[in-house]
């Protein structure tokens, strides 16, 4: 394995460690419904593109082509604000655990997408694996009333995070090219631009009328988390892990981020662990590793 590999399984390790986090962190931060999902995307938006722009002015200067300025706006709509408004608003709606199960769909995202932007043919394998993924999927449903998950997992949740992971999963595939061309900070610093001028006509009364002083410390905490590791920190990873590994390697990585979020809710007793909630990850697990082991152009 040469350095450049290296570099690559690093950033998609650290990036879908943080991801894993960010579930438990996102869950705590909208439970009391303080600030909206729109005003914490607008936040996100703001935090994470001025650490960009800033770095920008340290590095060498890089031209955009403008046929490319509409083409980062719609990643920018697709990757970021579509993407982290669903999932903002879902996760409310959905325990850690089952939001990990969902989100660990997101390579056989990536292989549809392939077979329809790149022409990646799909074998009985691939069929076999998705097959079982959405098994899993509609089993994880129809269970939800089951200990546990009626409470706290709604239709609408499960709808928003399979929304979130789809959308990310589009931005990743259509774009591609677009991210490879420019620089990781070149490309995010309009990324995140767009977003906050799209986000702010939405959110900017809620902002400037909060009661900032009604805030508990721990939700700043969290704001802060999110902000700075779970946006600027992962945005920045993930570029640089697609440049340096096989398509299919960065896609696998995604399994860390259910691991460390389930872990973490169990030993922090935020949810209770059901044997429906077992088979329906095992399902949803068991498809996407045959699709992952599958052979593609991509690789």
């Amino acid at each position: 394995m040469n350095k450049q590999s290296v570099v690559g399984h690093l950033a998609c390790f650290l990036a879908y460690a943080i991801f894993g986090f960010n579930i438990i962190v996102c869950k705590d931060l909208t439970a009391g419904r303080l600030i909206s999902p729109l005003a914490i995307f607008c936040l996100r938006s703001v935090g994470a593109g001025a650490l960009f722009w800033i770095i920008s002015l340290f590095v060498p200067k890089e031209k955009v082509e403008k046929k490319d300025y509409i083409r980062i706006f719609a990643a920018s709509m697709l990757g970021f604000f579509v993407c982290q408004v669903t999932f903002l608003a879902g996760i409310p709606h959905i325990t850690p655990m089952d939001c990990s199960v969902l989100s660990a769909i997101s390579p056989i995202y990536t292989m549809i997408i392939a077979a329809m932007v790149l022409k990646e043919p799909i074998t009985w394998q691939k069929a076999g694996g998705v097959i079982l993924s959405f098994a899993g999927i509609i089993y994880l449903i129809a269970s939800r009333t089951a200990a546990g998950g009626a409470a706290e997992t709604s239709l609408f949740g499960i709808l928003m995070i399979i929304l979130n992971s789809l959308s990310f999963s589009l931005y990743l595939g259509i774009f591609k090219p677009l991210i490879g061309k420019y620089s990781v900070i070149t490309f995010m610093k309009w990324i995140f631009l767009f977003a906050f001028v799209v986000s702010v006509p939405f959110s900017a009364a809620e902002i400037v009328t909060l009661q900032w002083s009604t805030i508990p410390a721990t939700r700043f905490a969290e704001l802060a988390y999110l902000i700075f590791c779970a946006t600027f920190i992962t945005y920045f990873l993930i570029p640089v892990g697609q440049k340096r590994i096989r398509p299919t390697l960065v896609s696998m990585y995604s399994y860390v981020q259910p691991i460390i979020a389930i872990a973490i809710s169990i030993s922090l007793g935020i949810e209770v662990l059901t044997w429906q909630k077992v088979l329906a990850a095992i399902m949803v697990f068991g498809g996407v590793i045959v699709v992952s082991y599958s052979k593609s152009r991509l690789e």
